[in-house]
Parts: C-alpha cells; sequence; structure tokens
C-alpha cells in the first residue's frame, strides 16, 4: 500500500485534533447525564440518533460494502460500544478531569496491542513511557493505596480503545470509511440497547438533557466517528493515537472552566506525566514511524 500524501496526513491530523477537541467536551456534559440517567440509557439513545443520521446520509455506500468489511465494522462497533459502557460508567465514579487523562492512556496500549498483534517489536522507550504513565495515573487516581473504582473501568475502556485504533487503522481504506462508520455506529447502538434490557431506555428528563444528548450523538458521535474512520485511513494506528494525545487536556480544560472540577498540583503533575508518556511513544526512535514503514497507511 502506498503512504498517504502529506497534503492527506495534514488534512488528517487537524480533522483529529478537533475530533478529541469535541471529545474532550463531553466529559463534564456526561458527568452531569449519568446523575440524571442510567448510563445504558443515555448512551442508547444517542447512538440509535447517531446511527439513523449516519444511515439516512450513507445508506447507499452501506450496499456497497462486502461482507468481509461489514464483518470487520461489526467486529469494530462491538469493541467501541463495549469501551463506551465501561468509561461512561467510570465516569459515574471518578471525576471528569481523572477520567479523561485516564481514557488518555489508549495512547499508551496502542503500540502495546500492535506489538501483541501486528508482532512488532516493541521499542524500550515505549517501557519508559508505561512507566511514566503508571506514574501520572498514580498521582491522578491514588487515594492512600487504592484505585477507585472508576479508574479501573475507565483503564479497562482504555484498552478497548487502543485495539479500536488497531484494528481501524489496520481496516479502514478511504473509499470505505463513511460506510465502515455507519456499520460501527450501529452495532455500538446495538450494544447500548442491550445494555438496558429488559425495560428498554428511558428518554432524557428534560430540554437541557436532550439538547446534551443530541450534541453528543451528531457532533461527538456521528461526526467524530466519520472523521476518525476517514483519518485511520490516512494515518498509522500509533500516529493517530497520539495526535488525539490532546483529548484528556481538552476534558480537562472543559471540566474545569465549565464543570466542578478543582484545578490541583496532582491533576497538573499527573496529566504532565501521562501526556510525556503519550508523547514519548511517538517520539521515540519506533514510534509512529514504525507502523508507517510495516504499510498501515492505505492509499488516498
Amino acid at each position: 500500500m502506498s503512504v498517504a500524501s502529506p497534503r492527506a496526513a495534514t488534512l488528517a491530523m487537524s480533522g483529529l485534533i478537533a475530533v478529541t477537541a469535541v471529545w474532550g467536551s463531553t466529559f463534564f456534559l456526561i458527568k452531569d447525564l449519568v446523575a440524571r440517567m442510567p448510563v445504558a440509557d443515555f448512551l442508547a439513545v444517542r447512538f440509535l440518533i447517531a446511527a439513523l443520521a449516519m444511515v439516512l446520509l450513507f445508506h447507499r455506500q452501506l450496499m456497497r460494502l462486502s461482507r468481509r468489511e461489514w464483518g470487520q465494522g461489526l467486529a469494530l462497533g462491538a469493541i467501541y460500544g463495549v469501551a463506551q459502557l465501561l468509561q461512561t460508567s467510570g465516569l459515574e465514579h471518578t471525576s471528569a478531569s481523572i477520567s479523561g487523562f485516564v481514557t488518555g492512556m489508549y495512547v499508551v496500549f496502542t503500540p502495546l496491542l500492535g506489538t501483541v498483534l501486528l508482532r512488532q517489536r516493541l521499542p524500550p522507550i515505549t517501557w519508559i513511557a508505561v512507566l511514566l504513565s503508571v506514574g501520572g495515573l498514580g498521582l491522578l487516581a491514588l487515594r492512600g493505596l487504592s484505585v477507585g473504582y472508576g479508574v479501573w473501568l475507565t483503564l479497562a475502556s482504555a484498552a478497548l480503545y487502543g485495539l479500536h485504533i488497531v484494528g481501524l487503522g489496520t481496516w479502514s481504506r478511504p473509499g470505505s470509511a463513511f460506510a465502515l462508520s455507519s456499520v460501527q455506529m450501529m452495532v455500538i447502538a446495538g450494544v447500548c440497547l442491550l445494555a438496558t434490557l429488559p425495560s428498554g431506555p428511558s428518554l432524557p428528563p428534560d430540554r437541557g438533557a436532550w439538547m446534551a444528548v443530541i450534541y453528543m450523538a451528531l457532533a461527538a458521535g456521528a461526526g467524530a466517528m466519520l472523521m476518525q474512520t476517514w483519518a485511520q485511513a490516512h494515518l498509522s494506528p500509533t500516529r493517530a493515537a497520539i495526535v488525539m494525545t490532546l483529548e484528556p487536556v481538552f476534558a480537562a480544560a472543559f471540566a474545569v472552566t465549565f464543570g466542578n472540577d478543582a484545578l490541583t498540583w496532582r491533576m497538573l503533575a499527573g496529566g504532565a506525566l501521562v501526556l510525556a508518556a503519550m508523547y514519548l511513544v511517538e517520539l521515540g526512535p519506533c514510534g509512529g514511524g514504525a507502523l508507517q514503514a510495516e504499510g498501515l497507511h492505505h492509499e488516498v
């Protein structure tokens, strides 16, 4: 496969930065919503709206997908759906800013999973990044000698997000990116709907909640999934993960500015260590370039 053109790569990175800003803006909104409605119900309504919008827009492209591409979309959507349930459940038990930084650990999980699944050698600097990230998480999340339940749930979701990035980077093609996004969104909605059984989803309680759900369905859901899938057709999984390291920064900024989180020395120090770990993965001699050398860029 040919390497993506510099212009396409630049556009892809710019798009992913916009996606991370949108994602970062959702943490404090979700924190408020899950205090007023069950996690699975909120996610089911959110992703049903996103799935309907995407099917309406891309139903013709969906009909052109091969059976193999449908299978890939089903697998990716299932991984992402479970990750969403874990992450949002974790947010019930931790602050929006800590949730953002712990979620950002997918940047460290991505090369680790890439090493296992793609059989690449893990450079020593990645192990340094892992140690830094563990130290940062300790500052952010440790209370005494224990890690909160919400942090463990969020960390599990970060591992699944890393797996999703590896899979998306391997399977996404420019010509089928939007249709693949639509399949994923339908599966995510289905996974979240299953989690509401046997009663089924309850609806948002008021107008403000509906506005927040619609914003997260269309901007942070459908729009972000479309942009991420298209962008990862032009970027390696590790490089895409590094571009998205801004998500926890945006999450903390929005949570402190518009939410109820306080800016503390633990947040600053722990967040700095986690971000340093994320960037070490890319700046190391076998970081993003390693996956590029393996041909994970796709034809434009």
